[in-house]
């Protein structure tokens, strides 16, 4: 049997004075004493409280809202997240939540042209399962499925995706996805590594290269990918010719290439509450931000030159500075904030303020690791993570990846960038200050592709 405390609160102050909430939830029970004795406290996050009755629809959404920041809050620590035991614990968690038996389902896809894919799996089937049925559907080579991640996003009007989170190994496609009730949330099929270099193991064969060309061919009609009025006239001709290769090759030298788009957010970089859009690719994140009565301008922050980032989050108190067990509380806000080289004695702190900011904290992980990767020597194949003893159930029909439409004319809306400055160092930029005091150690992510550099490289 399992036994929850009521959650309690405590207050704290920011260097500012302002008030948030901070929650300690604990939950007892053999597994997750367990867990703490083989992790230790300090690393093991507090996790959201299970009640002994049964939950209000309200309640079931609270706790679905609490588990999926848990879930993502754990992927940010890779022992956590590569533990058996502890995945095992979270999925169960997932269908006790939504109350969901292990039954066959039929699942939808998407790939990033908007084409369906329905492949049967299991309520209980976890992402790698789920990747695994996609990739046989659409005869997907084992040895590339890898190279290939599920996301969860919601489909914006303009027919784009707004990415809630990269779909993680402990979690349940079917159970996320239903769970959030709306016909607007979808999973989609994108490629999960950053560096182009790896296209070439992708485009060796049929499928793999006809996802990359339907995922270029969105990424381009949906701006996410910088392209002149002469670049589009090429692409679309390569198009023509149904040149999928050359087309993608072109499509390699274009900014953006291969980036994953935010959506708009606030950071403090060059100004406090400068609104920007955030993309993150190419070992950088790209912030794209309009200035008072200037041109659209694009700042990039390199990875490497990240000596450690963090993602932090609070809940403003009502006014009054109170919190009552009854009383609605204030919208979660979530912070990225990152240390960066500006020149080479100076560090500077830069803070993007984003609901997606765990997603981006994750994307700058993986960055990291494909740099290490590549810095020992190492490949994509053998970075690529399979887990033993997995079962694959061979579908009984295969689907073709369809061949997206021509390009369509360029939008004359959209404005050409210019680089907010040549030398970043150059640029004012206002810091946030150390991170605060209160934060443990281990809430803070080291990069250990962070390279000292000289002004000249900057």
């Amino acid at each position: 049997m399992h036994f929850s405390i009521p959650e309690t609160e405590s207050r704290s102050g920011d260097s500012g004075g302002s008030a948030y909430v901070a929650y300690n939830i604990h939950v007892n029970g053999v597994l997750h004493c367990r867990l703490r004795k083989e992790y230790g406290a300090n690393v093991l996050p507090a996790f959201p409280p299970k009640k002994l009755f049964s939950l209000t629809p309200a309640e079931v959404e609270q706790r679905r809202e609490q588990l999926e920041k848990y879930m993502q809050a754990v992927r940010q620590d890779p022992l956590l997240g590569s533990s058996e035991t502890f995945n095992s614990f979270l999925r169960r968690a997932q269908q006790e939540t939504q109350q969901v038996p292990t039954e066959e389902v039929s699942l939808e896809v998407l790939l990033s042209n908007g084409q369906k894919v329905l492949v049967n799996v299991l309520t209980s089937d976890q992402t790698e399962d789920v990747l695994e049925a996609v990739a046989t559907k659409l005869d997907l080579p084992d040895d590339l499925i890898g190279y290939f991640s599920l996301f969860l996003v919601r489909e914006k009007e303009d027919g784009g995706f707004s990415f809630v989170r990269k779909l993680q190994e402990f979690e349940l496609p079917y159970v996320s996805v239903t769970s959030l009730r709306s016909q607007e949330y979808k999973i989609v099929l994108r490629k999960s590594y950053w560096d182009s270099a790896y296209d070439d193991d992708v485009m060796e064969n049929r499928v793999g290269l006809n996802l990359l060309y339907a995922q270029t061919v969105s990424d381009i009609e949906h701006g996410w990918i910088l392209v002149t009025k002469e670049q589009h006239r090429q692409l679309k001709s390569l198009q023509e010719k149904v040149s999928k290769k050359e087309f993608l090759r072109l499509a390699q030298t274009l900014r953006h290439y291969g980036y994953l788009r935010f959506d708009a957010c606030v950071a403090d970089f060059p100004e406090k509450d400068c609104p920007v859009v955030v993309s993150a690719g190419n070992s950088e994140l790209s912030l794209q931000l309009r200035l008072p009565g200037q041109q659209l301008r694009e700042g990039s922050f390199r990875v490497t030159r990240m000596r450690c980032w963090r993602v932090t989050s609070s809940v403003p108190l009502p006014s009054g500075g109170t919190s009552s067990p009854g009383r609605g509380r204030g919208e979660v806000r979530l912070e990225l904030a990152f240390e960066y080289l500006m020149s080479k004695d100076r560090l500077q702190w830069v803070t993007i303020t984003s609901p997606q900011a765990i997603m981006m904290s994750i994307c700058l992980q993986s960055m990291v690791d494909e740099l290490m990767v590549k810095k020992s020597g190492g490949s994509m194949r053998k970075m690529l993570r399979r887990r033993v003893g997995g079962t694959l159930r061979r579908s009984d029909s295969q689907q073709a990846v369809k061949s997206p439409p021509l390009l369509e004319s360029p939008d004359t809306s959209r404005e050409s960038m210019v680089k907010l400055s040549s030398k970043l160092s150059a640029v004012s930029l206002r810091g946030i200050g150390s991170p605060s005091t209160d934060a443990s150690a281990s809430d803070v992510h080291g990069n250990f592709a962070f390279e000292g550099i000289g002004d000249e490289d900057l």
